[in-house]
């Protein structure tokens, strides 16, 4: 996902399914605890009002995924 660009909530859900796979990312962003976040999970941030981007790279963070595939995940392909 771009820095720049406001991240919807369809976008962070396709970026999670991408990164994590359908039925990992939904526990992934159910049950992992994240401190960055204040100790809420993905889920419970979103609900929060945490905008979806810093959810994102909060999960991104807790999880290892590799700065490579953090930018550009979850948006729509180009037509």
């Amino acid at each position: 996902m771009c820095e720049r660009h406001d991240v919807k909530r369809s976008e962070f859900a396709r970026a999670v399914e991408q990164e994590f796979g359908p039925g990992y990312g939904d526990v992934v962003v159910r049950d992992l605890v994240l401190v960055e976040l204040g100790n809420r999970t993905a889920h419970e941030a979103l609900a929060a009002g945490v905008a979806p981007r810093d959810v994102w790279f909060a999960l991104c963070a807790a999880t290892d995924v590799p700065e490579q595939r953090r930018h550009g995940a979850g948006l729509p392909e180009p037509r």
